[in-house]
């Protein structure tokens, strides 16, 4: 699991600096900056506080984190519950939708998805 990829990833996302996210998230900024080079690995504690911070589910916050090696027997199923919960996140933050009405029309085609 590479963790400090998948922080980078969803706080690029989310447009949020490091320092940023570390008070959203109740941290240590030193310490988000540690595991997004990869020196530290979050803790359980962390890893809900980041997700939180970044207003996504453990789940999606932890596949961002996987590697190849880490998805061997991970069901279709679940590849599809993970696939729209990374919908939504990028839906979430995304610059291009105008309008509120914009943005619940896409959340809402994102659900379907």
């Amino acid at each position: 699991m590479n963790y400090g990829k998948a922080l980078r990833i969803a706080r690029a996302i989310a447009g949020l600096q490091q320092k940023e996210l570390a008070e959203k998230a109740g941290l240590n900024a030193s310490h988000v900056s540690l595991i997004e080079k990869g020196a530290r690995n979050p803790s359980l504690g962390a890893i809900k506080k980041l997700s939180d911070a970044l207003e996504i589910p453990e789940s999606l916050f932890t596949m961002l984190a996987a590697e190849a090696g880490d998805l061997r027997g991970i069901k279709e199923a679940e590849f599809d519950g993970i696939g729209r919960y990374l919908a939504r996140f990028l839906v979430q933050y995304d610059s291009t939708a105008k309008s509120t009405k914009e943005r619940a029309t896409i959340r809402k085609q994102a659900r379907s998805a």
